[in-house]
């Protein structure tokens, strides 16, 4: 009876708390449509469906914002597999026995993490860019790559410095060289740890690659712009891309508990290679 009795006070409360959700998504629905009302904006929906895709003669055609879907997925995945690749890079460097190197590092992070990111995306696009030759695709790339990967450098070297000395120190005693060590026994482990923390920057960066438009890259924001520039319909495509943004982000959040999951729950899978 106790236990019934716990289950059923745990079921009120979820059911209450899933109440009070629904009640205040409707009053925000409530106060923006009144909003709207007050301002004399006339709602349009039906005007929508077609900027996403439609069906033709030659098959579905994808519309402006779904293009503009598929370059800020492009975007962000380029930019993800070079922010790893800067990030593990400036975390060796910072636990090196390297004077310079530690410092190299310490200059890019406190860079980085200490100027917006809007200001690094010119800097990159009027300054870099030119001298490099580079053209808007790569330098929104490698603008939100640098900033990302100061975070991503941050976690990898937690994790890194998590592992116990005592199997640094064990692997030398086996006559494994330190790279050896770290690539085979120190980096699967601290991957163990870095994992949830890494894709919740995954999250941040898709987040962050709106910015791009700012350099005239046409990603989903910038479509968004243009679409509303062109139709007035700034109510209805802003949510839509709002709601585009918030699919992808609640996905990677979703992957992020599932990850935890196993991880806490089947560790050494993951470490023999079966996760």
């Amino acid at each position: 009876m106790p236990y019934r009795r716990s289950a059923t006070s745990r079921y009120l409360s979820n059911l209450l708390q899933l109440l009070a959700f629904a009640a205040l998504a409707l009053l925000v629905v409530w106060l923006l449509v009144r909003g709207a009302e007050n301002l004399g904006y006339s709602w349009q929906w039906y005007r929508v469906p077609r900027y996403l895709g439609q069906f033709g003669p030659d098959g579905f055609q994808p519309g402006p914002l779904l293009r503009g879907l598929g370059l800020t997925l492009l975007i962000s995945a380029c930019s993800l597999l070079l922010a790893l690749l800067f990030g593990l890079a400036t975390a060796l460097l910072r636990l090196s026995g390297s004077i310079t190197g530690r410092l190299l590092a310490t200059g890019y992070l406190e860079s980085v993490r200490n100027t917006p990111l809007l200001v690094q995306i010119f800097l990159v696009y009027f300054v870099l860019a030119p001298i490099l030759g580079i053209e808007r695709f790569a330098a929104a790339v490698l603008a939100l790559s640098l900033f990302e990967g100061a975070y991503i450098a941050e976690i990898i070297r937690a994790g890194i410095v998590a592992i116990p000395r005592g199997q640094w120190e064990a692997a030398a005693a086996l006559g494994m060289s330190r790279r050896r060590c770290l690539v085979h026994i120190v980096l699967p482990q601290a991957l163990r740890h870095t994992a949830p923390p890494l894709t919740s920057q995954a999250v941040s960066l898709i987040k962050d690659s709106a910015l791009v438009s700012t350099i005239a890259v046409f990603d989903l924001t910038m479509m968004g712009q243009q679409i509303v520039a062109e139709t007035f319909l700034t109510f209805e495509i802003w949510f839509t891309v709002a709601a585009i943004y918030l699919t992808m982000t609640l996905g990677l959040a979703g992957l992020v508990r599932h990850l935890e999951r196993r991880l806490n729950g089947h560790g050494p899978q993951f470490l023999d290679g079966r996760f």
